[in-house]
């Protein structure tokens, strides 16, 4: 049974260590994921933090166990857990096994993610890796030397070799766009402010994209939805309940489709307190006093502002145009209304405009050849030629190794949606990505060179010297535990051939002489003290 237990200790240790690997690797989609959750629940909150949390605490948990079943196998001793640690062990591995099971079906998109992350950290998990097993190497090594059985000693010692073998030459098949000779990066890719920068202020306002230009931002990227009565707005969601007080102003239409209001119902809406109170980010509290005000008081931006602020700025911008629904009035002018605004309604330059929507494309370039247009789809580069695409818009997960640099060759540059985390960024800068959009400029923007980058003659020289170390050790705790074994053995030995031998025999005759010696010292005394009497 406590074999079973063991057995059940380590399998949870994997797990829950994998679980949180997986989902501390998600953190750059975690808004995604509270979005996720607020169309199904119906209310905001942090669902992905909560999960995060649970899953620290679950490792944390069996990590302790862990260390107290190693220390006491080093000793030789047996793992007897109460039943209440039972219960914690099946429990973390439950949650572990069903919440990856879960996000995997739910979230696909993330195990590519994962995979993304290892050719980030794979030269320094290899490292973790080698010396979780050298540590393990000591306990290994004590119950070879003291099973009795040479076939369970020979399986487990082989089992152990084996893995061991196996990660020493991990790196051999490991490839990682951060491991480059010196002087072939290049430069880091631009930063485009995903609705403005909306960790620092209510996205798709006018606040939140001045504070992506002054974290220096080179694009600013919205969504495009359009009123009923035919004015381009910023509007991110098919409805207005999450980022404006639509429930306290229009209570009856809470659920209506944005674009079925009228420009004027939307200036009555705040899209701004709403950042204060759901704090989608947990960055609301690093704002000061004068910026809690102003963000809680952001209207509904329009098309015509936020092009106006790309103008003065001089930034990119590129948007999602969503078509209206069936019975609009400009369900089939959407995209002539949407160029009318650029045209004639605002100052900007049409090369600053990324043109995203697919529909109408080839009409769109021959009305203005000046729109840079973009793709959502990966296409082969003459086709993308031929369609006069300059820019692919794709998400991180599309990233390969390949793409960016053929792409380059064909004057087609790459941006990718949505990288927030550093790793991810260092990813997408040594693989020749031109371009991001993200929600995190603030930080992005502070990076002056990727994280893990490091030249081939390094990285071989740091896995080379980590597995020559680990080896030294394994086998220097490999001798120790064989000698001390043979020692305690031949002290053993040579404790029941004394007893049985030579220096027993010399005992019983000391004894011998040392009862005859007592007798007559006895016998002495007992005549002295008569002698004595007499007188």
């Amino acid at each position: 049974m406590e074999g079973v237990c063991l057995a059940l200790l380590v399998a949870a240790f994997c797990l829950t260590l994998v679980f949180l690997y997986f989902w501390g690797q998600a953190k750059n989609d975690y808004n995604d994921f509270d979005w996720f959750t607020f169309s199904t629940l119906g209310f905001w909150f942090p669902w992905s933090l909560v999960l995060l949390v649970v899953a620290a605490a679950f490792f944390t948990y069996v990590t302790v166990l862990m260390l107290l079943a190693v220390c006491l196998l080093s000793e030789g001793q047996k793992l007897y857990l109460h039943w209440s640690h039972k219960i914690g062990i099946v429990v973390s591995l439950t949650f572990s096994i069903v919440a990856t099971a879960v996000l995997s079906d739910l979230w696909s998109k993330e195990l590519t993610t994962l995979l993304l992350s290892f050719q980030v950290t794979a030269p320094f998990l290899h490292v973790g890796g080698v010396s979780l097993l050298t540590a393990l190497s000591w306990p290994v090594a004590l119950h070879f030397f003291r099973m009795t059985s040479r076939v369970r000693g020979g399986l487990i010692l082989g089992f152990y070799l084996s893995f061991l073998s196996v990660l020493y030459l991990v790196p051999l098949g490991l490839y990682s766009p951060c491991i480059k000779e010196v002087g072939t990066l290049g430069p880091p890719p631009a930063l485009i402010g995903h609705r403005g920068a909306p960790m620092l202020a209510p996205e798709n306002t006018l606040m939140s994209f001045e504070k992506a230009v002054e974290t220096g931002s080179e694009g600013l990227e919205t969504d495009v939805t359009i009123s009923v009565d035919g004015v381009p707005f910023l509007m991110h969601d098919q409805t207005l309940r999450r980022t404006t007080n639509v429930q306290q102003v229009f209570p009856n239409r809470t659920n209506t489709a944005a674009s079925l209001f009228s420009w004027s119902e939307l200036q009555s809406l705040n899209a701004g307190a709403w950042f204060l109170s759901s704090d989608p980010f947990s960055t609301a509290g690093s704002l000061s006093a004068e910026e809690r005000q102003r963000a809680a008081q952001q209207p509904v931006c329009s098309l015509q502002a936020f092009l106006q602020l790309a103008a003065q700025t001089e930034q990119l911008v590129i948007f999602d145009l969503y078509r209206p629904p069936r019975g609009h009035p400009f369900r089939d002018t959407w995209i002539h209304r949407t160029l009318e605004v650029i045209h004639n309604e605002s100052s900007i330059n049409s090369s600053q405009v990324l043109w995203l929507p697919s529909d109408l494309r080839s009409l769109v370039h021959l009305s203005d050849p000046s729109l840079q247009q973009t793709s959502g789809s990966r296409l082969p580069p003459e086709d993308l030629q031929r369609n006069n695409i300059l820019r692919l818009n794709l998400h991180y997960s599309d990233m390969s190794t390949q793409s960016p640099s053929a792409y380059s060759a064909g004057n087609v540059s790459t941006n990718l949606y949505v990288v927030t985390q550093p790793w991810l960024f260092s990813l997408a800068w040594c693989s020749g990505v031109q371009s991001v959009t993200t929600n995190n400029p603030q930080l992005l923007s502070s990076i002056t060179a990727p994280l893990f980058l490091m030249s081939p003659e390094e990285y071989n020289l740091m896995w080379i010297l980590t597995d020559l170390l680990s080896l030294l050790l394994i086998i220097l705790f490999f001798i120790f535990h064989w000698w001390r074994e043979r020692g305690l053995a031949f002290c053993s030995g040579t404790k029941a051939s004394l007893d049985n031998g030579t220096y027993s025999k010399f005992k019983a005759e000391m004894s011998d002489i040392w009862s005859v010696s007592s007798i007559n010292s006895q016998a002495e005394r007992t005549s002295n003290l008569a002698t004595v009497t007499q007188y």
